[in-house]
């Protein structure tokens, strides 16, 4: 079976994205921004130029490590914060949040150090990450946020997959659709 993709424009560059099935009858486009500095590099500079006032960044583990690396460097070089998937040995102690992703099977759990949620008490927190689809990853982050005593300014993807184009509390830069099973868009 050959590779079909969709073919778009984010941040001013073409892309053509592999479609991957999710099951029997939905595809989703693939969208890896590992390896792409060029398009990290855009994207970055497009949603900082829609950023609200914040004094810190905040991503899931792993894809939108990337971005947020680049928005704080291009910021300034300010410091940014990863919800990691496992707790590491480094860490002072531990937050966790569940979830759910579309592109897993499993339920999983994020973690944030304890020193790391004690810089973003009382703190302006811009969630950042490369796609919302469900948005489960994000009500995750924005649950470490709470409970950490921050406050979530901001939510900002490059890409809302499906229905999270529809939603009014996040900040994206394009659409991407689902794909049937024969790979036309739904």
């Amino acid at each position: 079976m050959s590779i079909m993709y969709h073919k778009m424009n984010i941040a001013g560059l073409d892309r053509a994205l592999p479609l991957c099935p999710l099951n029997d009858e939905l595809m989703i486009a693939g969208f890896v921004i590992f390896g792409d500095p060029e398009l990290t590099t855009a994207c970055a500079k497009e949603l900082l130029g829609k950023a609200p006032e914040y004094d810190y960044i905040i991503t899931a583990e792993a894809k939108g490590i990337p971005l947020a690396h680049e928005m704080a460097r291009i910021a300034g070089n300010q410091k940014y914060l990863v919800a990691r998937k496992y707790p590491k040995l480094y860490m002072t102690g531990v937050f966790e949040a569940e979830l759910r992703s579309i592109t897993t099977d499993k339920v999983q759990k994020l973690y944030l150090d304890t020193a790391d949620a004690e810089l973003m008490r009382g703190k302006k927190i811009l969630i950042v990450d490369d796609v919302v689809s469900l948005g489960e990853s994000l009500a995750a982050v924005e649950h470490l946020v709470k409970m950490a005593g921050g406050e979530v300014v901001g939510k900002m993807f490059i890409l809302a997959e499906g229905n999270a184009c529809k939603r009014d509390d996040i900040t994206y830069l394009e659409s991407l659709p689902l794909f049937d099973k024969n790979g036309n868009q739904i």
